[in-house]
């Protein structure tokens, strides 16, 4: 695969990520990394992220379908937690898997604690 179609690929993923995301979410992943690489043969976009879930590598891959494959990796165990994730729904996906999770009464409550404390000065 040319190695510019993958760095134009994971351009764009990280564009779409960035601009169709809230600062606050994207922020929240606790990023450390962006790095063009190929998953699987398909080209990719692989982000090294320090969530509340989920701390390790998401990797976005463009499959043939125009749609995207969302991986997390940890060490060396991967999961595919979506394998058809349209442009507009990636960054939910991600979120959902590495920081917000399933259940918004539990986030409302983390998010609230997390408040306090920073208000509190507990933490800075």
């Amino acid at each position: 695969m040319e190695k510019e179609y993958v760095m134009h690929v994971a351009q764009t993923i990280g564009e779409q990520l960035l601009s169709l995301n809230p600062a606050p979410v994207i922020m929240s992943w606790g990023i450390e990394e962006f790095a063009a690489t190929t998953y699987r043969d398909l080209p990719a976009l692989r982000i090294k992220v320090n969530g509340r879930l989920h701390t390790g590598y998401v990797i976005v891959a463009l499959n043939g379908s125009d749609y995207y494959e969302v991986y997390l990796q940890k060490g060396m165990k991967v999961e595919c937690i979506n394998g058809e994730v349209c442009f507009n729904e990636l960054g939910d996906v991600i979120d959902r898997a590495i920081e917000k999770g399933t259940d918004q009464a539990e986030y409302d409550r983390f998010c609230d604690r997390q408040r306090t404390l920073l208000l509190s000065g507990q933490i800075a």
